[in-house]
């Protein structure tokens, strides 16, 4: 019997795109709903516009605040000339965490097939902060939350989670 208790954890929220709203954002949505129905803490939620610089700079915001623990973006990482959210932010990271995505596209390919070639989910650390960078479909989002983040940010869930990494990150 698994003994261990839920340790909350401070998760930021970004949309990026040019197009959604506070009142059509979907995706932005689904996340915060999820992540507070897992306990956690949603500590900002943003909508920024598909501008490499907007983008880094709101995030960079967030892995300097010590009181962020995670970020999670939406939409951006498709392969049109708007999607450049990769490229917004992997210059930030410290670790790229190459399973993320890896993992994303072989769960996603069970539900859209080779549609999901066109993702390019990713996760990494930064400051000691978690980052991923999920499409902007809600669906995507709730495949994303529910199969990977959800999961590895739930302390009770073992053998190992990223939380338990946490206060690790920083080591030298």
């Amino acid at each position: 019997m698994n003994e261990r208790k839920l340790i909350p954890v401070n998760i930021a929220v970004m949309t990026v795109s040019d197009s959604r709203t506070e009142e059509n954002d979907s995706s932005g949505k689904a996340l915060v709903d999820r992540l507070i129905e897992a306990g956690h803490h949603c500590t900002e939620k943003a909508i920024v516009v598909d501008d490499v610089y907007q983008i880094r700079a709101v995030v960079s915001r967030w892995i300097a605040d010590a009181g962020v623990n995670v970020i999670v973006t939406t939409g951006g990482t498709g392969l049109t000339g708007r999607d450049i959210t990769p490229e917004a932010v992997k210059p930030l990271l410290d670790k790229e965490i190459e399973g993320i995505g890896e993992l994303f596209r072989w769960i996603s390919y069970q539900e859209i097939k080779t549609s999901t070639v066109a993702s390019r989910a990713l996760g990494g650390t930064a400051n000691g902060t978690f980052i991923f960078c999920l499409p902007g479909s809600t669906g995507a989002c709730r495949t994303g939350w529910d199969n990977i983040i959800g999961p590895q940010l739930d302390y009770r869930n073992g053998p190992c989670n990223m939380v338990e990494l946490m206060p690790r990150l920083l080591e030298k």
